[in-house]
């Protein structure tokens, strides 16, 4: 399992093991199993045939300043702050599935990596699905499992890579089931490989890691927002007890 910046709780392993290794049975009135000894990663690594050539899988968040560096402020203002203001009209702008703008950041910056390390990435975030032709930078996006119509995501099989969408269907009795459709592909996984793609010390998973935390994702705009950030949270919190010091 990999975790995002909605559930960035998971990787705290205390948490995994209170609300993951086990659910509360109202049938059974006892704690049963659900997934039991599951580890939660940043990111993954998946090795391709021997171990010629490796996939990395990430969530995607880790190239945004807010959703990364500051994602306590982010998930606060989210909850508390931009929820009651949605419900009157105000778009969200510390969420990047309902922002434009932030998608085709992220989107760009995923690329970018991609274009800097040569190296095959598969991630999410931004709700965007994206399956690139052969011959321009290997960066995939699975798009969004929260779409109210269907369900999207990258399959691979038998070395074969695919932009698929799963979405309710009625067949000709006009009985519903749950169908799959190819929106990209099937295609090659090894026309995407870069030969010789990368330098022997870039192995892991921690690794690739540590290189996509260290890509610049700290924008002139979004340092400003944080600053906006931080005066809003400091009169949230503190103007009412200056208040209450007035009085008395």
């Amino acid at each position: 399992m990999i975790y995002g910046n909605h559930d960035i709780v998971k990787k705290d392993k205390k948490f995994v093991e209170e609300n993951l290794y086990y659910y509360f049975s109202e049938r059974n009135r006892r704690k049963v199993p659900l997934f039991k000894d599951i580890e939660v990663h940043e990111g993954l690594i998946l090795n391709y045939r021997n171990n010629k050539n490796k996939i990395f899988l990430v969530h995607g968040h880790q190239v945004e300043f807010k959703n990364y560096d500051i994602w306590p402020i982010t998930r606060f203002f989210v909850r508390y702050f931009w929820k009651p203001l949605e419900l009157i009209g105000f778009n969200d702008i510390t969420r990047t599935a309902k922002n434009y703008e932030s998608r085709y950041k992220v989107e760009a910056k995923l690329t970018q990596w991609v274009q800097n390390y040569k190296h095959i990435l598969i991630a999410g975030h931004n709700h965007r699905p994206y399956f690139p032709e052969v011959g321009y930078p290997p960066y995939f996006n699975d798009g969004s499992c929260v779409h109210p119509r269907c369900i999207t995501g990258i399959e691979i099989i038998d070395g074969c890579i695919m932009l698929i969408k799963w979405s309710v269907k009625a067949n000709e009795e006009g009985l519903l089931y749950v169908g799959k459709d190819i929106l990209a592909g099937p295609r090659k996984l090894d026309l995407y490989f870069y030969q010789n793609i990368m330098v022997k010390d870039l192995v892991s998973s921690k690794k690739l890691m540590k290189l996509l935390h260290k890509f610049d994702r700290y924008s002139k705009h979004e340092k400003v927002f944080v600053l906006y950030l931080f005066i809003l949270l400091f009169l949230l919190l503190f103007f009412p007890i200056l208040k209450v010091s007035s009085l008395r």
